[in-house]
């Protein structure tokens, strides 16, 4: 074990969860419930998917503001990355989509729900960059509905054309928002004003400032880390789905966005409750965009490879609850300002959304 970990174990009692790696890894070689193996592992991943994101921004600090964006562009969402890998590999395209979604709304809806409350309370009122955010917001309008076009063409003419035309529909917006992405970081690497690469955790919490040899060793065992509890959490979806009636849809939505990303969301929570409201705003939302131009292109073009092609057809429910969320944020960051009722009310539609998407079937 790095002797960085010990240290991050005093910092943040988050990473005290990696205890329950090789208790995840026994339970798994046990003839336990199902459950329980899942409920393990998905806390396991939880510190192992916050210590790739500090592993990156070890490396961004020294590698310097162009590269380490580069690398936080790339990283930013690497947990969650590589649980879907494991799940188109699997087979388990249903769980893949709907981790879109939730990934997408959890970051829109609950982590600024939260970032909202935790900032009024503490604050009142708040301010954060109304251009900034505002143009941002929109950015995520115009991803959404891009990322909805193959669904809309689906359930326009699917009874008409078959599923080739659907295939290659996604190939071909996977594609255009891949490019999209490219050139967003090259405006945004040139110009500091605009996010599509997330703010450096420098920016936000005291970073360590490990040697190189240290952060790459911390980045490659916890990359090893996440691959292991994520072919042991999705071995254990479909038992769980089958033993508690619980559908994969709802797991898809709700588990893996908040397993691949809750160290991240502490700490959009933790800048709103300082009083830096813009940089809580911009991490939600970037991390949205870099799901809906990023994440789910290389999921697209990887599902080939790995022989479980994967369109970009969510369900109709699904296509609102996008829409809907992005507007929303579109017209919560129009105004510049915050509190704690804005907090609560986004906070409330994620949790109604929670429920509708639970008592909803499996698509299929």
């Amino acid at each position: 074990m790095p002797k960085c970990i010990p240290a991050m174990l005093t910092r943040s009692p988050l990473y005290w969860l990696l205890l329950l790696v090789p208790v995840a890894v026994l339970f798994n070689a046990m003839p336990l419930p199902a459950v329980w193996v899942l409920a393990v592992s998905s806390l396991a991943m939880i510190p192992l998917a916050g210590l790739i994101g500090e592993g990156t921004e070890a490396l961004a600090v020294r590698t310097g503001p162009r590269v380490g964006g580069l690398l936080n562009a790339t990283l930013g969402n690497a947990a969650e990355l590589i649980i879907t890998i494991v799940a188109i590999r699997e087979g388990l395209l249903e769980l893949v989509k709907a981790s879109i979604t939730g990934s997408i709304l959890g970051n829109i809806l609950l982590v600024l729900g939260m970032s909202m409350i935790a900032g009024g309370l503490r604050h009142g009122r708040q301010t954060f960059d109304r251009r900034k955010g505002q143009g941002d917001s929109i950015l995520l309008v115009l991803a959404v509905t891009a990322l909805t076009i193959p669904s809309l063409f689906s359930q326009t003419v699917g009874g008409i054309v078959g599923t080739i035309p659907v295939e290659a529909l996604s190939l071909g917006v996977a594609g255009l928002m891949l490019v999209i992405y490219v050139l967003g970081i090259f405006y945004a690497l040139r110009d500091k004003e605009a996010t599509l690469v997330r703010p450096s955790a420098e920016t936000v919490v005291h970073h360590p400032g490990w040697p190189l040899r240290k952060a790459l060793g911390v980045l490659a065992m916890s990359t090893f880390g996440v691959v292991w509890m994520s072919e042991i959490l999705v071995s254990k979806v479909e038992p769980v789905v089958a033993g508690l009636g619980v559908s994969e849809f709802f797991l898809g939505v709700i588990l893996v966005p908040i397993v691949g990303n809750v160290a991240e969301h502490l700490v959009a929570v933790t800048v709103a409750a300082k009083n830096q409201m813009s940089l809580s705003v911009e991490i939600a939302v970037s991390s949205s965009l870099q799901i809906a131009l990023f994440v789910v292109p290389v999921l697209v073009f990887l599902s080939l490879v790995l022989g479980n092609p994967l369109t970009l057809v969510f369900n109709r429910f699904e296509l609102i609850a996008l829409i809907g969320g992005a507007l929303i944020t579109a017209l919560v960051a129009s105004d510049g300002e915050s509190n704690w009722l804005e907090g609560f009310v986004l906070l409330a539609l994620y949790l109604m959304l929670a429920l509708a998407f639970f008592l909803l079937p499996s698509p299929g």
